[in-house]
């Protein structure tokens, strides 16, 4: 398709609603409008999330930092009634850049800064287990300057489970630094990925809870494993209210912010040797226990595929994706302003 040609078949369905919705509590990470292609500039990503019912949103601030900039960011946010949240990448150097970013943090009012490790999938990134220990090792290395900036600069940062750490592993790894500045970024479906039940991960990562990714997961089995995809809220397998319960129990500041992304199911080859190359130490019960849930879980229906869409279809699952899980996130789950 053409530029032109998406453009047309996008701008009618991401319009902005002539009246906002009633708003959520619940905010959006920068990922849910990927097949709209919103921009994620901070004031316009701040309006879009706005008048789609957002609470709040995660922004990630250009460079170089303007300070007028971060003036506007700051007043837009105040003006809507919005909270911030700021994603960045962990420092791979002396962290000058990573401390900017998080003083520039406070200056526009977030409450906390959000990061990874990881970003892209274990199961893929890596080959060899030698692989995935010199990414541990740069990991803490990395992590440990992080959080001797967050603790000087005063704010605190969630940490998220970005298909990299097993439970098991990042309960440990929370412990090790134990730092009333380092909390956890909480994705709720991302860790079926390594055969971590949702519900135990979430309880497990509970009392760290900071900022959280909520959504709603789907499944079906495929010959090397199965397929993993996001779906509004209220409409897959997870206890929502469950989970929203027991994180909000364990922290009553956790925030919550949608991460739904409107794409093709992704593919979790665990029936795969390679798959468990970087994971020695998890049995055969792992795998079992995934596959019991996978097949007790059956979608009411087949998992969307976009190629089989066009684009203003497409975009228009998005919204209505997106618009669903306020809803149900405002009116279900009792995330209300």
């Amino acid at each position: 398709m053409t530029r032109r040609g998406f453009l047309a078949a996008t701008a009618a369905v991401t319009a902005a609603p002539a009246a906002a919705p009633a708003r959520s509590a619940m905010g959006f990470s920068p990922d849910c409008f990927g097949v709209s292609r919103a921009s994620r500039a901070p004031l316009d990503y701040i309006q879009y999330g706005y008048d789609r019912g957002a609470g709040g949103v995660q922004v990630m601030l250009p460079s170089p930092l303007d300070p007028d900039l971060l003036k506007n960011i700051r007043a837009l946010a105040e003006k809507l009634g919005m909270f911030l949240e700021v994603t960045l990448q962990l420092p791979r150097d002396d962290g000058t850049q990573f401390e900017q970013t998080a003083l520039a943090a406070k200056q526009i009012g977030a409450w906390c800064l959000r990061s990874v490790c990881l970003s892209g999938r274990r199961y893929e990134t890596f080959n060899t287990l030698a692989d995935w220990k010199t990414f541990v090792t740069e990991s803490h290395a990395r992590l440990a300057r992080a959080i001797k900036i967050v603790e000087k600069v005063r704010i605190p940062m969630g940490l998220e489970n970005h298909k990299d750490w097993t439970a098991e592993e990042m309960v440990p790894l929370l412990k090790q630094y134990s730092s009333e500045y380092l909390g956890t970024c909480i994705d709720w479906g991302n860790n079926m990925s390594l055969c971590d039940d949702p519900v135990e991960l979430i309880e497990a990562l509970a009392p760290w809870s900071l900022n959280s990714h909520i959504k709603d997961m789907a499944v079906e089995e495929y010959a090397d494993g199965f397929n993993l995809s996001e779906v509004a809220l209220g409409q897959g397998m997870l206890p929502l209210k469950r989970l929203t319960a027991t994180l909000l129990k364990a922290q009553p500041r956790t925030r919550f912010s949608l991460d739904m992304l409107t794409r093709n199911p992704l593919m979790i080859p665990c029936l795969t040797e390679k798959y468990w190359v970087t994971m020695p130490n998890r049995n055969g019960v792992y795998l079992a226990r995934m596959l019991r849930l996978v097949r007790a879980n059956k979608p009411a229906k087949p998992l969307v595929r976009l190629e089989s869409m066009d684009q203003e279809a497409r975009v228009r699952l998005e919204q209505d994706n997106v618009r669903l899980s306020v809803d149900y996130a405002r009116d279900q789950l009792g995330l209300k302003v």
